[in-house]
This record gives C-alpha cells, sequence and structure tokens, in this order.
C-alpha cells in the first residue's frame, strides 16, 4: 500500500562555496537525477528563504510511497555519487527530513506546481510550520484533529491560499521523536499577514493546542524559484562558472555540462517506453530565453546543423538553440516497434515537457525532421510560434516505401551494411559537382555511425503516412524551404504542389541555390538569407 510523503532538505552554503557553483550542481546533477525516477519523485521544487534566516535553500520532492527511499533504486543514488557531488556536497550543510504524509487540503484552483509554467510557478509562497507535541497524553491525536477540524479551514479563507499539508515524522526517521511539520502554498499576490490569517491565529482551541499540545520548533516563509525537471537544463549559472572548472562529466557520461568555451549542456531524456532521447542545449543562458529547436534527418546526428548553428548563434544571439537525435539514430527499446510521424512528434513533446519548455518560438527540421516539424505543428499546435519545414513531402508514397526496403536490405548485409548505404546516400543528399567535399565526407561518417536496427525502424516513418488533408487546418505559420537541386528539382516541384495547402492560405516556398537534399549543410550561408526574414 503507498505511503506518500516528502523528503524535506535544508541547504545552507558553507563561505567559499561560489553560490552559482551550489545551483548549478543542484540544478543540473542532483535534481534531475532523482527526477529521472518518477516512480519515486513526482515533483521537485526550490525554495529560497523570504525571512532572512538560515538555512537559506529547502528543496521539497513529493514522494509516491515513503518504502521507496529504502530501495536500491534510491540509496544507490548516494552510494554512487559524482566526485563532483561528493565535493560540492561536503561545503553545504544538509539536513534531510523524512515526512509521512497526514492530512491535504486544496483550493479548486489548485494545480501541481510542477505542472505550472515556471513563470506561473515561480514566486509562489511557502509557509513552513514544524510542531513538536508535548506529554500531554494524546497530543498526537489532538494537534492533527485540530488542524483537521479547524485550522486547515480558517487557512482557506486567506487570499491567494492553494493548499495546506499536515505531515508527521516518517517511520524512515530512526531517531524516534515525532514531529509534526504543515506547508502552506499560497499565490505570489496573497493574504499573509491579513484579517484572514489574523483570525485562524487566535482562536480558542488553537490556543489549548498551544498551551497543552504543541510547541513551534520552527516557523519559516520562502518563496519558490526552481522547479526540476528530469532534464538539466540550466545555462544560467552553468555561463558564470569559471571556464577551466566548469566541466562536469557524469559517471555514465551521457551528461556533460561545461562552459569552455561557452554554456552547453549534453544529456539525455527518457521516452515512456524508455528510448533514450539525446539533446544538446545551448545559446542565450537566460531562462527565459525563446527558443529554437531543430529536428534532423533520417541517419544524421544533431551536429548535422553545427555550420548553421554557428551562424545563428552570431545573427542571432537572443536564442536559447536545442538540437537532439531522433528516435532510430541509436538503438531502441525492445521489442522494437516502427517509428510513426505521431511518436516522433510525441518524442519531442517528452524533450520540452522534460526541459520545461511550454512553447518554442521555432521549429526548424529537414526531411524527416521537416516532416516531424509539420505533424507537431498539427498535433501540438499551441506548443510553438512558428516552424521551418525543409525538404520533406507531405504524403508517403509507395515507390517511397519499396526504397526504404530496400536500403534496409543494403543495411543488413553483411557484405555491404550500413557504411555502404552512407556513402550511396549521401551522395545523393548533394550536387553532383558539389565543391564541399569535405561535407560529403563529414556527413559520410555521421551517416556510417547510425545503429542499424534504429535505422530499420526508425525509416518506417517514412513508410506510410499522409498529412495533405490536415495541412489546411494548421494554424501555425510556416515556411518551406527547399534546395534548389534536391532530387534533380524534383522535391521542389513536390513541395511546390503542396505549400498552397498549409493554412488558410498557404504559405512560402524559398530556393536555397547550390544546394540538395540538406541546404544548412552544403549551403549554410545560402539556408541563412532564405530563413531569416522568418525568424
Amino acid at each position: 500500500m503507498a505511503n506518500p510523503g516528502i523528503l524535506y532538505v535544508t541547504m545552507q552554503p558553507k563561505p567559499g562555496l561560489p553560490i552559482q557553483q551550489f545551483h548549478e550542481w543542484y540544478n543540473n546533477e542532483h535534481g534531475p537525477t532523482r527526477l529521472r525516477l518518477p516512480e519515486i519523485f513526482s515533483n521537485g521544487l526550490r525554495y529560497v528563504a523570504t525571512d532572512e534566516e538560515q538555512p537559506t535553500y529547502v528543496a521539497v520532492y513529493d514522494v509516491t510511497s515513503m518504502s521507496h527511499l529504502e530501495t536500491e533504486t534510491y540509496t544507490s543514488l548516494r552510494a554512487n555519487r559524482s566526485s563532483r557531488e561528493a565535493d560540492t556536497i561536503g561545503q553545504v550543510d544538509v539536513k534531510r527530513y523524512f515526512w509521512d504524509l497526514v492530512t491535504t487540503r486544496q483550493s479548486p484552483l489548485f494545480l501541481p506546481i510542477e505542472q505550472l509554467t515556471d513563470d506561473e510557478a515561480e514566486g509562489i509562497a511557502l509557509v513552513s510550520v514544524i510542531l513538536e507535541p508535548k506529554g500531554a497524553p494524546g497530543a498526537e491525536a489532538e494537534i492533527q484533529k485540530w488542524y483537521e477540524e479547524e485550522h486547515l479551514e480558517m487557512l482557506s479563507k486567506i487570499p491567494g491560499w492553494l493548499r495546506s499539508r499536515l505531515f508527521k515524522t516518517s517511520s524512515l526517521e530512526k531517531n524516534g521523536a515525532i514531529s509534526f511539520i504543515a506547508l502552506h502554498d499560497f499565490a505570489k499576490e496573497n493574504g499573509l499577514g491579513g484579517p484572514e490569517q489574523r483570525a485562524a491565529m487566535s482562536t480558542p482551541w488553537r490556543e489549548e493546542i498551544y498551551a497543552k499540545y504543541a510547541t513551534v520548533a520552527s516557523r519559516r516563509t520562502y518563496s519558490l524559484f526552481y522547479v526540476f525537471g528530469p532534464a538539466p537544463r540550466d545555462l544560467q549559472n552553468l555561463s558564470k562558472l569559471a571556464r577551466a572548472s566548469s566541466t562536469f562529466k557524469s559517471p555514465d557520461a551521457k551528461t556533460v555540462t561545461s562552459n569552455d568555451p561557452v554554456p552547453v549542456i549534453t544529456s539525455y531524456v527518457t521516452a515512456p517506453d524508455g528510448l533514450s532521447i539525446p539533446y544538446r542545449l545551448e545559446g542565450n543562458p537566460d531562462p527565459k530565453a525563446p527558443t529554437i529547436a531543430f529536428s534532423n534527418s533520417l541517419l544524421t546526428s544533431l551536429h548535422m546543423w553545427d555550420p548553421f548553428v554557428e551562424i545563428l548563434k552570431a545573427k542571432r544571439p537572443q536564442y536559447r538553440i536545442l538540437r537532439y537525435d531522433f528516435r532510430g539514430r541509436y538503438a531502441i527499446p525492445s521489442p522494437p516497434v516502427p517509428a510513426t510521424m505521431e511518436k516522433l512528434s510525441d518524442d519531442l513533446r517528452t524533450l520540452l515537457k522534460a526541459l520545461r519548455i511550454p512553447k518554442l518560438d521555432t521549429l526548424i527540421g529537414v526531411s524527416l525532421g521537416g516532416a516531424t516539424a509539420l505533424r507537431f505543428a498539427l498535433t501540438y499546435p499551441d506548443q510553438l510560434d512558428k516552424f521551418i519545414a525543409c525538404d520533406f513531402n507531405a504524403a508517403a508514397s509507395a515507390a517511397n516505401t519499396n526504397a526504404w526496403k530496400d536500403r534496409i536490405a543494403i543495411a543488413e548485409d553483411a557484405s555491404q551494411g550500413i557504411g555502404q548505404l552512407a556513402a550511396q546516400t549521401v551522395k545523393r543528399w548533394f550536387l553532383p559537382d558539389t565543391p564541399k567535399q569535405d561535407v560529403v565526407a563529414w556527413l559520410t561518417r555521421m551517416t556510417a555511425a547510425n545503429n542499424v536496427q534504429g535505422f530499420k525502424y526508425g525509416c518506417q516513418a517514412l513508410w506510410d503516412y499522409d498529412m495533405k488533408a490536415e495541412m489546411r487546418e494548421c494554424r501555425v505559420p510556416a515556411l518551406l524551404v527547399a534546395g534548389e537541386s534536391d532530387g534533380r528539382g524534383v522535391l521542389v516541384k513536390t513541395m511546390e504542389g503542396f505549400k498552397d495547402l498549409l493554412g488558410e492560405k498557404g504559405t512560402e516556398l524559398v530556393i536555397v541555390p547550390e544546394a540538395g537534399h540538406l541546404p544548412m549543410c552544403e549551403n549554410p550561408d545560402g539556408f541563412w538569407e532564405a530563413v531569416e526574414k522568418f525568424l
């Protein structure tokens, strides 16, 4: 039977520990590691004191069942902590408390804080009160009865009240002493200190409780300033670290954070089916910066955008930039399931949710990524302002499906393999006489590194789809782009054929000269000219 509760952690950095180092470690390593265990932690919230007392910081994690905190899944987090975590936590006065939930009451307007955007959540007020029962018989029961039958009701009348929860010392604590902690959440604008609160604090029953049964051990006030997700995202504090000592690599090597020479986070999120989705976050470190996301072509990695991203960072430094690798780039969960446009769109939504990005400024995709951008705009129109879809088709054909089956056969053939497929594919992407042979070689190596099984099931997203009937209903502004020689010009004609179907009035198709299937690689300057005004 589930026994919900909280892990309540107070923290005071010691003199000598730079505050940005403390926050960067906690936001990019410690918190996300725990939020990657949703079976244990449903959220993680950070608060800063508003009463000028210490400890200055508190973190509250809702725990689905307190017994999980005794499992190896949780205890191994501490046993296998990184050397950086061990060093940093040694410079922080930390106290950890386990509390079991006793009762809760919430406003009809209350939403779980992790479901709010950062703008909505930041500044929520928390009042934390610790009560210690006196030695009178039945003290614990009397305290609980007063809270449930009078105090919570009166607190709910305070303007801005959102939720109140009462907890008691968990059975996981070994010292045997029982205390209560009450956590009260209030909106940023609230009536704390007003007549409703004074009324709640001056009833005869309350006076009796404090005279006979309880002592206030602590009363603290805090403001929420950070909501964890399962994906590291704090570029702001990372950007303030000394470059020479800023680089961190997690023990599993799946997360790297560095400010050398600029702030970059590479990490991963896990899709509901267990798929690992690698991502790279960089650009403007302001957490409120508008975000541009990129979706790759099949067989490439997120690094296919490197040439264009360098231009974008120079021309539009106001943007935060998100790139990720598609389902199919690496190994896929077992049993393997073919990818679909819907699944690829959902993968992007999973990534944005983990990074707590409620809405993209722009989504840019090419080839399979272009089709994914359209699918995402149709399925989740409220999660992006605009999109750019490049060198793709709005529908698949039977001939296209057969071509992909032939390519799978090459990749799986021991005498040919993924290397042979890579050479054939990349040659087809570029102009026959392209002077960019170094780029051809680079993309060939990238393509040859694709997981064969990932390719087999990832490419099936391109087998059987048709979005043309839905395109008229698209309400997200869009731009279509194509390399002038993609498919010897055939794809340009194809895109001209469906551009007028997109939205109420159709959309523009911009042609990039001296480029084939990947204009952002073959002619990045020309691609910038094509998209500059739209951005």
